[in-house]
């Protein structure tokens, strides 16, 4: 269990070193409470709790969205989902709108009923090559889309690596919908 343990910091710091070196430019936070820079659209309830940004749904589906447009950048957040939301990180949105073939759907959701879709899939276009679980506990995603290259992490873990030209840049969201809660902080961005 300890080479596990040790094993896996590595790979953490390595990840690190790598994102860190590819990137340049300044870190941006997104979805600031009382910020400008986005909006909200849909079924979904969202508001500020303690700075965390806490998406609400009954029935339907809602979403975050920001108002300016990205192209190439490391993502990174944490998250927190109940066992019954359905929601996911959205990135390179040709519209101001929500579409898994309109979007990169980088999905949050370990209970899908389509496992190929499960927390760490990109829906639509590839499945999750670890499965995490993230259900009730904080837990971080990086995200990494230089050119045609996305790359996702898990806590840390490796879940998606894919070269995909479809979208070239575009809006970035966080969605809420089926039912139940989902909790977003340390929202952050920067531009490679």
């Amino acid at each position: 269990m300890k080479k596990k343990q040790f094993f896996s910091a590595i790979l953490m710091t390595f990840v690190a070193i790598v994102l860190l070196t590819k990137c340049n430019a300044p870190q941006e936070v997104l979805f600031e409470e009382n910020g400008s820079n986005w909006f909200t659209d849909g079924d979904a309830t969202w508001q500020f709790e303690n700075g965390e940004l806490v998406g609400t749904v009954k029935d339907g589906a809602g979403f975050v969205m920001t108002e300016k447009e990205y192209t190439d950048f490391v993502l990174e957040l944490e998250f927190k989902p109940d066992s019954t939301v359905n929601s996911g990180v959205f990135i390179r949105c040709k519209n101001k709108e929500l579409s898994f073939t309109d979007c990169y759907e980088i999905n949050i959701w370990d209970l899908h009923p389509n496992q190929d879709n499960r927390t760490g899939a990109v829906v639509s276009r590839t499945t999750p090559m670890a499965h995490v679980e993230t259900l009730h506990k904080w837990n971080t995603y990086t995200i990494s889309l230089e050119e045609d290259h996305l790359q996702a992490w898990v806590n840390g873990i490796l879940t998606i690596d894919l070269v995909n030209e479809e979208l070239i840049k575009g809006f970035i969201a966080l969605q809420a919908a089926e039912s139940g809660e989902i909790r977003f902080r340390n929202v952050n961005i920067r531009p490679l």
